[in-house]
């Protein structure tokens, strides 16, 4: 079975949100294990300049870093990543299966993701060129990781 972790800063705020992480993930289950990790966000004045705002991306890169699991193959989300149809997705993930047991997608805070991490994953993954609330992609990727699974299973959710 597939290990799937999703590495993310910050806690999910709105209880819709985590209603809905909490759905994806359970019906994650009947394909791979599943495991969410909330790193938590580097605090920052109401208006950040420049360097603190890179200052606020290297620290929480850093603190993602040192979760990242042993050998996972590394997926982080940010706009430079390639997009994806599900069906594509779907072969990403089972061509990873291939190579590797455990698939990290990493997602950043409201910053966005340090470089350092960008250059981990040999797949970078886009939700397109609209920017998301990164508490809001999170279930957006775990509904995409969930439909890209029950496509490769044949199950009835893809249409």
């Amino acid at each position: 079975m597939m290990n799937v972790t999703v590495l993310a800063i910050g806690k999910l705020k709105e209880s819709y949100l985590r209603d809905g992480c909490a759905e994806y993930v359970k019906r994650l289950s009947a394909y791979a294990k599943v495991n969410v990790v909330e790193v938590n966000e580097e605090r920052c004045s109401d208006n950040p300049s420049d360097s603190e705002i890179q200052s606020v991306i290297k620290k929480e890169g850093e603190r993602l870093i040192k979760k990242i699991p042993k050998g996972a193959a590394v997926i982080p989300l940010c706009i430079e990543g390639t997009e994806y149809d599900s069906r594509a997705f779907s072969a990403l993930l089972e061509n990873i299966s291939l190579q590797s047991s455990h698939i990290c997608f990493v997602i950043g805070g409201s910053f966005g993701l340090d470089d350092e991490i960008k250059a981990i994953g040999k797949t970078k993954l886009s939700f397109g060129k609209m920017t998301l609330p990164h508490q809001l992609a999170r279930m957006v990727l775990l509904e995409q990781v969930y439909r890209g699974f029950s496509i490769s299973n044949h199950s009835k959710y893809h249409k």
